[in-house]
C-alpha cells in the first residue's frame, strides 16, 4: 500500500469521524517493507569517486535476509501440517470440507494466503484477516437479511492497509481497511470501515480513484452496498502481530517487525556479504604489460594513445629495436589478489548468527558448515540449540492461534445467521501446530501413545489430535468391540 494513499485515507477518516489518527507510524512500516524487499536506498546505494573527479553510483550486494527471516517464521508457524479441528462435524465440513481440502477455506485459498499473510505481518508488524460477503440482501434499514446465495471472500492485509480506530485492552476493536485495485490501468482505493454499535458491527464501504496522489470518491462497484449492519457481536476481521512488545511511540495499537530491533544486524550481514562479493569481483588476475610489448592503434579524441596488447593481436613473435631493457624491468607482471574466502565466510557467518539471535531464531539457525563438522552435531545437541527457537515459536503461536480461532468463529457466525447453514458458531476450535522441525511427529505420537498407556490421555483424544476427527466420531471408533462368543472373550458375570 502506497504510504501517500494511506495518509490521504487517514486525512479523510479524521475529518469524517472526528478522529485524531497520526500517519507517522506508517513511515516506519514503509522502512521495514524496504528491508524486507532487500533494498533501502539510503543504505544500499552509494557513490565512488573516480580518477577524473566524477562520481559513479554503485549498489551493495545484499543477501535480502529481512525477507528470509519472515519467510522462515511463516513456515514455522503456518505450514502444511497446521490443522484446525472443530468438535462439530457440520461446522468442520462447512469450513474445510469432508477431507480438509474443501469448504470455505478452499474457496478463499485460506492456507496459501494465510502463510503469505504471516510473512507480511512479520515484516510490517501486523496482519489482518478480513471477512467479506458478496451478494448480500439488505433491508431498507440497512440490516443484513438471510442470504443463502451470498458468497464468502477473504482479504489478507499487512499493517500498511490497517488503520486502527479503537483500541480496548490492547486489542483493536474497530478499524478501517484499505486495499488497492486496478481497473483498465486506473488505480483505485477500496476503503472498508468496521465500527461497533449497540446492534452489532456496522460496515461502511467507500471507493476512490487515486489521481495524482489525491483520492476522488466514485461510485461503488456493482453488488457492494454503501453501509450495512451485520448484527454480529463478533468483528468480521481478526488482527494479529508478532508476540513482542512494541517499543515505538504512537503505534496506534499496531505491532512491529520481527527484525525491527535488528536493523543494524541486517546492515552487518549485507556489509559482510558485499565485502565477500567485492573480493571476488576485484580478485581476478591482473596482467601488466611493459609498453614495449604493446602496439599503438591510434589516439582518442583528447589525444590519449590507444594501446593494443599482444593477446588482443593474437601474435607471438615480436622484435624490439632500440634501448635494451634494464635488468630490473620485467616485460610482463602478474598480480593475483587474495580472495580471503575463509575470512569472508567467517564474517558473513558471524553476522548471520547475530541476526538470527536478534530475530528469535536462535544462534545456529543459519549455518553453512562442512559436512564433517555438521555430522558431529548429535540430534540431542541440535534440539538443545533449537530451544530458543522452540520457545519463541510457542510464544508467537499464541497470537496466531487466537487470530485463526477468531476468524473461524466469525465465518461460522456468518454461515449460520446470514447464509443459513447448519453450523455451530460456538463450536470448540482447536489449532494444531506442527513443530516437526524440532521434534518429529513420530516422536510426538509415541509420547501420546505412552500417555494412553499411563491413562493420562484417552484414545479418542488421540484420534481427535492426530486424525482430525470430531469428538463423536473419535469416541465411536475407539469403543471396545462387543463380546465374541465361542471364544474366551465374553462376559463372565464376575466383577472386573
Amino acid at each position: 500500500m502506497n504510504t501517500v494513499n494511506t495518509r490521504a485515507v487517514i486525512d479523510i477518516l479524521n475529518k469524517e469521524l472526528g478522529a485524531n489518527i497520526s500517519a507517522d507510524y506508517y513511515t516506519r512500516i514503509e522502512e521495514w517493507r524496504q528491508w524486507w524487499a532487500g533494498y533501502v536506498k539510503t543504505f544500499h546505494s552509494y557513490r565512488e569517486l573516480q580518477e577524473n573527479g566524477n562520481h559513479k553510483s554503485r549498489e551493495l550486494f545484499t543477501l535480502r535476509m529481512g525477507k528470509k527471516v519472515c519467510e522462515d517464521w511463516a513456515s514455522i508457524l503456518l505450514n502444511e501440517k497446521t490443522e484446525i479441528v472443530l468438535d462439530d462435524r457440520a461446522s468442520s465440513e462447512f469450513l474445510q470440507g469432508e477431507n480438509g481440502y474443501g469448504g470455505v477455506f478452499d474457496t478463499v485459498h485460506f492456507w496459501d494466503e494465510a502463510n503469505t499473510l504471516v510473512e507480511k505481518a512479520f515484516y510490517s508488524g501486523t496482519g489482518a484477516f478480513v471477512l467479506k460477503l458478496d451478494g448480500l440482501s439488505v433491508s431498507d434499514e440497512g440490516a443484513v437479511e438471510k442470504s443463502p446465495e451470498a458468497a464468502i471472500r477473504m482479504e489478507y492485509l499487512p499493517a500498511s492497509c490497517i488503520i486502527p480506530l479503537s483500541l480496548r485492552c490492547g486489542r483493536i476493536t474497530e478499524a478501517a481497511f484499505v486495499s488497492e485495485s486496478t481497473e483498465r490501468g486506473k488505480p483505485y482505493i477500496y476503503l472498508e470501515i468496521h465500527t461497533r454499535e449497540s446492534s452489532g458491527y456496522v460496515i461502511e464501504n467507500r471507493y476512490y480513484e487515486a489521481s495524482k496522489n489525491n483520492l476522488v470518491r466514485v461510485e461503488l462497484p456493482q453488488g457492494i452496498v454503501p453501509r450495512f449492519i451485520t448484527g454480529s457481536p463478533l468483528p468480521f476481521f481478526s488482527i494479529f502481530r508478532p508476540n513482542t512488545v512494541n517499543p515505538y511511540e504512537n503505534n496506534l495499537g499496531l505491532g512491529c517487525a520481527v527484525f525491527s530491533e535488528a536493523i543494524d544486524n541486517l546492515k552487518g550481514v549485507d556489509l559482510a556479504f558485499n565485502n565477500f562479493c567485492r573480493d571476488f569481483k576485484l580478485g581476478g588476475k591482473k596482467v601488466f604489460y611493459n609498453r614495449e610489448l604493446t602496439k599503438t592503434a591510434g589516439v582518442t579524441a583528447d589525444g590519449t594513445p590507444l594501446y593494443v596488447t599482444p593477446d588482443d593481436m593474437m601474435q607471438q613473435l615480436f622484435v624490439s629495436i632500440g634501448d635494451e631493457f634494464a635488468d630490473d624491468k620485467k616485460l610482463v607482471h602478474e598480480f593475483n589478489p587474495s580472495l580471503r574466502v575463509s575470512d569472508n565466510k567467517e564474517g558473513v557467518q558471524a553476522q548471520l548468527d547475530y541476526l538470527s539471535f536478534k530475530c528469535g531464531l536462535g544462534t545456529r539457525h543459519y549455518r553453512f558448515e562442512d559436512n564433517m563438522r555438521s555430522a558431529q552435531v548429535t540430534a540431542t545437541q541440535y534440539t538443545g540449540e533449537k530451544q530458543e527457537l522452540k520457545q519463541n515459536a510457542a510464544k508467537h503461536g499464541i497470537i496466531v492461534q487466537t487470530a485463526l480461532q477468531d476468524i473461524v468463529r466469525s465465518i461460522l457466525w456468518a454461515g449460520k445467521h446470514i447464509l443459513g447453514q447448519p453450523v455451530n458458531p460456538d463450536a470448540q476450535v482447536e489449532v494444531v501446530f506442527s513443530d516437526g522441525y524440532i521434534v518429529s511427529d513420530a516422536e510426538k505420537k509415541a509420547d501420546d501413545r505412552q500417555d494412553i498407556l499411563n491413562r493420562v490421555m484417552q484414545r479418542w483424544e488421540y484420534r481427535m489430535k492426530w486424525y482430525g476427527e470430531d469428538e463423536k466420531t473419535a469416541k465411536a471408533k475407539t469403543q471396545p468391540p462387543g463380546p465374541v462368543y465361542g471364544t474366551n472373550n465374553y462376559p463372565t458375570g464376575e466383577d472386573e
